[in-house]
Order: structure tokens, then sequence, then C-alpha cells
């Protein structure tokens, strides 16, 4: 039911058309999507599988997990990107009403530090580290609170158990709309269409914190490149339809697709600037 689900959903019954053979999504929850590439590394390198990942499981976890069962650069051969999205920041009525930018609700927190706490949809993730980057930009300590999700952390949001959530910023809009919660803040370069009116982090004096995330379509290494080039060509016509795009941009996601060498440097970008985000931050999986 996430975003991951909506996505492959989506794309595998297009691939379906496009290949002329059923595309089967089998989802691999748990382990934050380790297991679906634990699974993905164990698959025939024969085009017949692929897993769509978010780039946490490629460019985030080798710098967090000290023993990885995949190796993200060699058990994994990129086929193309499937989306990009941006992440939101929202606080809840546990959080006055006066409070709507990020440095109000920073000082605030400064203020009432026994209620200086976020959630996020797991611990090791890009909107748990917006947290704690924003808490340092701040010059104070946000206590994360890990959630199996985002849904369970905005459900959470709204009844005023948690004080703000970040997370992707789809997952926010439906309850933003109805007035329940209020965004502070979006990660992206740019603002997010989605959420026009709210103003990024860049625009809040946080110059730093731009970050987006994508999610990507991958083959089991070794793929050969003929099967490799007839699935990224099905996936690049797809994600091109009106249909597509409107569906994922229900869930707040953009629709994007890549050539399979443009995605191996994106996941190699992702993976270089993350390491020394998460080495200032001090994260590990065992802390």
């Amino acid at each position: 039911g996430g975003n991951v689900d909506l996505v492959g959903r989506i794309l595998s019954q297009r691939l379906t058309e496009a290949l002329g053979q059923q595309f089967i999504m089998e989802n691999r929850p748990g382990a934050g999507g380790r297991i679906a590439l634990e699974a993905l590394k164990a698959a025939p390198a024969d085009g017949s599988s692929m897993a769509l990942a978010p780039f946490s499981t490629t460019a985030i976890y080798p710098h967090i997990y000290k023993n990885l069962a995949y190796n993200a650069f060699t058990d994994v051969t990129p086929v193309s990107l499937a989306c990009t999205f941006d992440f939101g920041f929202c606080v809840g009525p546990a959080v006055p009403e006066s409070v709507k930018t990020i440095p109000e609700f920073l000082a605030w927190c400064k203020a009432n530090p026994d209620k200086a706490n976020y959630g996020s949809p797991a611990a090791g993730s890009v909107p748990h580290f917006i947290g704690v980057l924003l808490g340092q930009a701040g010059g104070i300590e946000l206590k994360h609170v890990a959630y199996r999700g985002t849904q369970p952390a905005v459900q959470d949001l709204v009844g005023g158990q948690v004080q703000a959530v970040s997370g992707p910023v789809g997952e926010f809009t439906q309850q933003a709309n109805a007035g329940k919660i209020r965004f502070l803040g979006v990660s992206g370069g740019a603002r997010s269409r989605f959420a026009p009116n709210v103003p990024t982090f860049a625009e809040q004096g946080y110059k730093d914190l731009v970050f987006s995330e994508w999610f990507g379509f991958f083959a089991p290494g070794g793929t050969g490149a003929p099967a490799v080039q007839r699935a990224n060509a099905a996936l690049r016509t797809a994600l091109a339809r009106k249909d597509v795009v409107d569906g994922l941009g229900v869930m707040g996601l953009e629709a994007k697709s890549s050539t399979p060498q443009e995605l191996a440097t994106l996941l190699k970008e992702s993976y270089d600037r993350w390491g020394p985000i998460v080495k200032k931050i001090g994260f590990t999986a065992d802390s």
C-alpha cells in the first residue's frame, strides 16, 4: 500500500503490455527494503526479474549497515529511474498554530525541549536524517520517533501524539488540504507542485538542506545488455504515458525515466553525497 507498491503495480501492468509476458508485482517487505534486494541478488540474471527500490537501499544503507548482504554496485544492474519526489516537514495540533515556519518550530522546540519530537517512516531513512540536520542547524536536538512507514506517523501527527513528522510530500497532502496538519517546509531545490505554497528549507535559510529521493529499477548483477535495454525501452515508454504520470502524481511522485548509465551515475553521486552526511550525523544501524 505504500509508494513503492503503487509504482510497481502501475508499471508491472505496462511492462506486461509492452513486452508480451506477464509481470507480477511481488512485495518483499521488511528490513527497509533490504530483503527485496537480497532476493534480487539471488534471482537469475536473465532479465526475468527486476527490483523497484528506493535509493536509500543502494546509496545510504552501505554507509549504515556493517554487514549488508548485497553490494550496491556489483549485485545490482541499473535499468531505469522510475520516479522522483521531495520530502516535507509537517506539524500537527500538538504544536501551536502560531508556528508556521521551520525557524519558528525550532525556536518553539528550544523553549519546550520536552516536546521537541518528530516522527519519520524509518530509522536510517532520509526523512529521519532531515530531522537530525534541521535540529543541528537550529542548535537543538530533535528526538526521533521511528515508525513503520509514513502513514502511521501521520495518523499520530493528526491525533497529537507526535509534534512533527518528516516524510514524502505526497504522504501529507490529503491531511494538509483538510487542515488537520500544517506544512512548514519542503526539501527540494524548488517548491513542490504538490504543495506550491510551501517554502523550501533553502528559502527559510537552510541552504544545504536540499534533498530529493528517487526510486529505480534494477536487474540482478551480471544481467546482459540486451535484456537491460529491452526492459529500459519498455519502462521509458510507460513512464511517458499520461495515465502513468497522473497515477504517480496522486501520491506526489514525479514520473521520470533514464538510461541505465544515467541511473548508474545517479546512484554513484547519491552514494558519494550521503557518505559524509551519515558520518556527520554519526548514525549506524546499531546506534
